[in-house]
């Protein structure tokens, strides 16, 4: 079927792979949703919609390597095994692969929140703080706090019929505790989830300009964010308008335009200097930012 930019909830395990073995169903499930997924071994490029629900994949069998990505950038590569988690507040529409890499069954649980619950457990940890609370994007962690919680409400999804009061303190339970553990209060509002914070983004940029001739590294920089790589490098290029990979070359061609005007280094040296060992790489790079070779750059001081 053509896979949509959004879907909700109850609808985004139709578009990924794999049986769908369980499934919240009824009005007992009002405030989360539940499905569990056998998946084959592996496979190829699929495409999964984005959702606004804070959103939580548990592994519950197997082990697997899985890359995605967002709006044809680089794959970013994840390992998952049995009680990996991946846990993010919004979305958006994302390229997803896998193969297993083990011979046990691959299952999967994926847990939505309510919204309204999960507001409501915000008022209940941060109070008048609760508008400016986030939501942290999170990748394969483990948390053995959540893992009874998860398999409690797995239970449920297979019964006849749900019990709407247990299935909702079992997710008050959850969203508190989420809320808790992985959700900080910012100077913005929550809803802005569609690129990176203003405090965060500078952290990262200073850090950045501090670690100019080191190697780029997308972890290292999602790590500063406290963000999954695969989220981070999406709300960067948000709020920048180019890949953190792209941010670096610029901000090092920056600092070369700098020393080849205010200082008599030599091209190898200012080369080495802003990260670059390879003399030609450097000079083709800053020739694609700025036009000119460095030596042509100098010239017109």
């Amino acid at each position: 079927m053509p896979v949509p930019d959004t879907t909700s909830a109850e609808s985004l395990h139709h578009y990924a792979v794999g049986k769908v073995v369980a499934a919240s169903k009824g009005p007992a499930w009002k405030d989360i949703q539940v499905s569990v997924l056998a998946l084959p071994p592996a496979a190829d490029v699929f495409t999964m919609p984005a959702i606004t629900e804070p959103f939580l994949v548990w592994t519950t069998s197997g082990e697997a390597e899985t890359q995605e990505r967002e709006e044809n950038g680089p794959w970013l590569t994840s390992r998952v095994k049995k009680g990996s988690m991946f846990l993010t507040a919004a979305g958006a529409p994302y390229d997803f692969k896998y193969r297993t890499l083990t011979p046990e069954a691959y299952e999967v649980v994926l847990v939505f929140l309510s919204i309204p619950l999960f507001d409501e457990a915000l008022r209940d940890v941060f109070g008048a703080n609760a508008k400016n609370a986030r939501l942290r994007d999170m990748s394969g962690f483990e948390d053995p706090h959540i893992i009874p919680l998860l398999q409690q409400l797995r239970e449920e999804a297979v019964r006849p019929k749900a019990s709407r009061v247990f299935v909702r303190g079992i997710a008050q339970a959850l969203a508190v505790h989420l809320a808790r553990s992985y959700t900080a209060v910012t100077e913005g509002t929550r809803g802005e989830t569609s690129s990176l914070p203003g405090f965060k983004l500078r952290r990262v940029t200073d850090w950045m300009a501090e670690h100019l001739n080191e190697e780029f590294s997308l972890p290292r920089l999602a790590e500063q964010a406290g963000m999954s790589e695969f989220h981070f490098n999406r709300l960067f290029k948000r709020a920048t308008g180019i890949p953190p990979s792209q941010y670096q070359i610029k901000l090092r061609i920056d600092a070369a335009r700098r020393l080849l005007r205010e200082t008599k280094d030599s091209v190898i040296t200012i080369a080495n200097e802003v990260g670059y060992s390879n003399p030609s790489h450097f000079a083709q790079l800053f020739r694609k930012e700025t036009g000119l070779a460095p030596t042509d750059y100098r010239r017109k001081r």
